[in-house]
């Protein structure tokens, strides 16, 4: 047997759950910081780190960034099962019946689409790899299914250098900067746009080399072949209306209301991003819902066939429900318990200004193995980057790329936001790792050749 044979079924057979993974993550950090709180008066330690977890899994602004990032995500699904996003994927289907250029054409794809959305790409990734397994099925063809869902998971290693990636999205809002360092810095912009991180040279020569190396290093491991699972059923039917009889329900149906609404949705979101004179600093997570809202509306046309959609969207990322609260009680857990500024000062302890940006990608990608949420990181970890890149004299835009890259690359090693990719392809965690652990590594050498020789 191949030594990555070997390693596939190690891993495969030794990893448990997502949501496993989640409580086993609370119980260590939740024990850890037993040991790092100072007990309240008349409080014991256990009571007092209890509360802590609980104020994290309670906390406004977790519930709230919990409400944008499941929009973000149901409305990329829902997008992602409009006709047009069908019958475009239903043609990259039946481009080849090569399984190596298959793996290619999906992580490719993936990749591209996660750079405007991540979201969007990772459903999109979803469902390409699901309607490639049914494709392979109806002809006989073997694919290696595995690999083809590490390739459609892909995407979250390349998202928070695009359009939607949240760290990004914060700083460019007016006055976050400020207020997330406590005013403690006179110096601070008010905000960095877009042309300083998304569309900056740097991170546009970063993202084009991963498109380039890392579809063509999947690819190369696409002759081998593993069972595709049985029974997997079309992504979507198409809808069938029922007769209707009263007026309300000849409404659900109307393709015009579903346009007008949608339409009506698009054009004020454009009316807003050129009145507010804000530039890329429109660009906030509710103005990324409402856009997909009105996307995904004006494309499925009646509101009946959007809320079909809905309803499956809901149900293929149901597991995040429960395990985003139970992320935050960590992220509670590691912000009261001073644990994540720990880890993150013990990188900076012994930075430089030319290292420091390395560091801070590997204590990115750490931090991220327990707190799986870009947004969610930035607001723990973002205000030790302003600081360490202040005293150290390193360009902000640098740092927080740095932690952008490192948040992204170890989701190929935390399963949370995989949940709605093996729901819809019925893949296994364990049977993904192998490949998306390969994914990490040469991300990981790029991402930092990236940060030394270009910025």
């Amino acid at each position: 047997m191949k030594l990555a044979d070997r390693i596939f079924y190690m891993l495969r057979n030794s990893l448990p759950s997502p949501l496993s993974i989640a409580i086993l993550l609370t119980i260590v950090v939740f024990g850890v910081t037993c040991f790092t709180v100072t007990p309240v008066p008349n409080e014991t330690v256990l009571s007092t780190v209890f509360n802590l977890w609980e104020q994290g899994v309670w906390s406004t602004g977790g519930l709230v960034f919990l409400v944008q990032m499941m929009l973000m995500l149901i409305l990329g699904h829902v997008l992602a099962l409009t006709n047009l996003a069908n019958q475009l994927i239903n043609r990259l289907v039946g481009v080849t019946n090569n399984p190596q250029l298959m793996v290619w054409l999906v992580c490719f794809a993936t990749l591209l689409v996660s750079w405007f959305n991540w979201g969007l790409g990772l459903i999109f990734g979803a469902i390409f790899c699901r309607k490639i397994g049914e494709y392979a099925q109806l002809h006989k063809i073997k694919i290696n299914y595995a690999l083809i869902g590490a390739a459609g998971y892909s995407g979250l290693m390349f998202w928070h250098g695009g359009l939607s990636g949240s760290a990004l999205v914060k700083v460019a809002e007016q006055g976050h900067l400020q207020s997330l360092a406590a005013d403690k810095w006179s110096g601070l912009p008010s905000s960095i746009g877009f042309n300083e991180t998304v569309f900056s040279g740097a991170n546009l020569g970063v993202s084009l080399i991963i498109l380039l190396v890392v579809p063509f290093l999947l690819m190369r491991f696409g002759k081998s072949n593993q069972a595709i699972p049985s029974g997997l059923l079309v992504v979507r039917n198409k809808l069938k209306h029922e007769q209707t009889q009263f007026l309300a329900e000849k409404l659900d149906v109307a393709n015009w209301f579903g346009f007008l609404i949608g339409g009506g949705v698009l054009l004020g979101i454009v009316f807003q991003f050129f009145s507010s004179g804000k530039g890329w600093a429109f660009v906030t997570p509710n103005s990324i819902n409402l856009t997909l809202l009105g996307l995904a509306l004006l494309l499925h046309g009646s509101v009946k066939k959007f809320s079909t959609a809905l309803d499956q969207a809901i149900t293929d990322g149901a597991g995040i429900l429960i395990q985003f609260p139970l992320y935050f009680g960590i992220m509670g857990l590691m912000s009261g318990g001073n644990l994540i500024e720990y880890i993150a000062n013990f990188f900076v302890g012994f930075s430089s200004t030319e290292s420091f940006p390395v560091w801070a990608f590997i204590s990115a990608g750490f931090v991220n193995l327990f707190v799986p949420s870009g947004g969610g990181q930035w607001m723990v970890q973002g205000s030790i980057i302003i600081d360490a890149c202040m005293q150290l004299g390193v360009p902000l835009k640098k740092g927080i790329m740095a932690l952008a890259y490192g948040d992204q690359i170890t989701n190929m090693l935390q399963p949370f936001w995989a949940l709605p990719l093996l729901g819809i392809t019925k893949l296994k965690a364990q049977e993904i790792l192998p490949y998306t652990l390969l994914i990490l590594l040469v991300g990981s050498v790029i991402y930092l050749l990236g940060l030394t020789l270009l910025y």
